[in-house]
């Protein structure tokens, strides 16, 4: 059974982005982070995958494809090569909006933060092959109340054709009831370690015969996206020719974690290993990584390229510091 903790009074109106997110399941909160810091991050990006032995070259359109770049999943979504603790990852998850937009959100400044990695979706020229929709959420129903956001750092301009978030407006509200209505889908997974429910066309069909909506969620560069992972939601690649760049970066009170959590977080983080959106609970670190072009990897790493500055700050967000 999960840990319980005191959530957030999601009935409550405070007459600003808050009241969208909670009643909507999802927000987009405005100029978090300067211009000039959106550029910056998506020239370390170029930087980063210039790195590699593969020959990515950010001047030469015809090095960007797979066999130039690192391995990647779902469009740009990188998950390994410890990209979750470079220094640049780490600049921009204490961004000062970012921290102020979270400590807004949750009442307070004592947070961690999750060990989460970053989507570097280029233009290859073509179309991106269309990834069949996984609707899930990524909080267990065994779980009451809000007790996990999510979060995106938007770089580069986001339209409805730029690839990104799709979410299922209302459903957070919804998804108690649903898991009533159906005690037998609970049975389909074991709940202990995993927070994740995917769900199928049948379940999807309960929520739009409802008034729910699938929305694809627009952001401009400094942008933050904000939902609640009991808000059904997937991901889609490109049909544009754009650049996205982004950080997934969710945070939640330090208070929600256990000792022994805080103690797990800490040597992950000493590790340099990736883990879950969770920055409190599921700190279960990623699979094996997938072999590179059907061979393996002689890109491997464990260690990022630049170390992050081990601040007070950033040793409290990743749980190494006690507040």
């Amino acid at each position: 059974m999960p840990h319980a903790v005191n959530t957030l009074d999601t009935t409550h109106s405070y007459g600003d982005w808050r009241d969208d997110l909670f009643k909507n399941g999802f927000v987009v909160v405005k100029n978090v982070i300067p211009k000039e810091r959106c550029d910056y991050y998506i020239a370390k990006m170029f930087e980063w995958a210039e790195r590699f032995p593969w020959g990515f070259d950010r001047n030469d359109k015809s090095t960007w494809t797979p066999e130039h770049l690192p391995t990647h999943m779902k469009g740009g979504m990188y998950h390994g090569y410890r990209v979750q603790h470079e220094k640049f990852i780490w600049e921009a998850r204490t961004e000062p909006g970012v921290l102020e937009t979270f400590s807004k959100l949750w009442g307070t400044d004592e947070l961690l933060v999750s060990f989460d990695g970053m989507n570097f979706t280029l233009p290859t020229g073509k179309p991106l092959p269309p990834t069949e929709p996984w609707p899930h959420v990524d909080q267990s129903p065994l779980r009451k109340g809000m007790q996990c956001v999510q979060g995106i750092l938007n770089f580069a301009p986001n339209g409805p054709k730029d690839g990104g978030l799709l979410v299922m407006k209302g459903s957070s509200k919804l998804m108690p009831e649903f898991f009533e209505a159906h005690p037998e889908v609970i049975g389909r997974q074991t709940w202990g370690s995993s927070d994740w429910f995917g769900f199928d066309e049948e379940e999807v069909k309960w929520f739009t015969d409802r008034g729910c909506e699938l929305l694809k969620v627009c952001a401009d560069p400094g942008d933050v996206i904000l939902w609640d992972s009991r808000t059904m939601h997937h991901n889609c690649v490109p049909t544009s020719q754009n650049l996205r760049a982004i950080v997934y970066a969710c945070y939640t009170p330090a208070a929600f974690a256990q000792p022994d959590i805080l103690r797990q977080k800490a040597e992950f983080f000493d590790q340099r290993m990736g883990t879950t959106h969770w920055p409190h609970d599921n700190l279960f670190v990623h699979g094996k990584e997938p072999l590179r072009l059907g061979k393996e990897d002689n890109g491997k790493r464990d260690r990022p390229w630049e170390e992050p500055v081990e601040t007070e700050q950033i040793q409290k967000l990743a749980g190494k510091l006690a507040y």
